[in-house]
């Protein structure tokens, strides 16, 4: 099993930045994803980690903008947004993978992430 919790989400105005945190806890990790979900919208990839080589992946509109990041020693992983517009509008999740094969079967509980134009 591995539990993720998210935080760092909240209201930004266009043009600003957030940071997400998803703390993982458990077994260990193969990779480490994003996903987003706005109302309406079907979810979202936004970026992913490997998380013993650091590989990252990223949505084709989130490249140039959003960097993932990683702290091992706390089993973190980190979405650092930037250039947010009222588009990135969404409900933010966490999810994990142990095994390259494997699917995404975990997932945080999700953190809003609001822009204002």
């Amino acid at each position: 099993q591995v539990q993720l919790v998210e935080s760092g989400g909240g209201l930004v105005q266009a043009g600003g930045s957030l940071k997400l945190s998803c703390a993982a806890s458990g077994r260990t990790l193969y990779r480490m994803g994003w996903f987003r979900q706005a109302p309406g919208k079907e979810r979202e990839f936004v970026a992913a980690m490997d998380w013993d080589t650091g590989t990252t992946y990223y949505g084709d509109s989130m490249k140039g903008r959003f960097t993932m990041s990683r702290e091992n020693a706390k089993s973190t992983g980190y979405l650092q947004m930037n250039s947010l517009n009222p588009e990135d509008t969404a409900v933010y999740y966490c999810a994990a993978r142990t095994s390259r094969a494997g699917r995404y079967a975990y997932w945080g509980q999700g953190t809003q992430v609001t822009v204002s134009s």
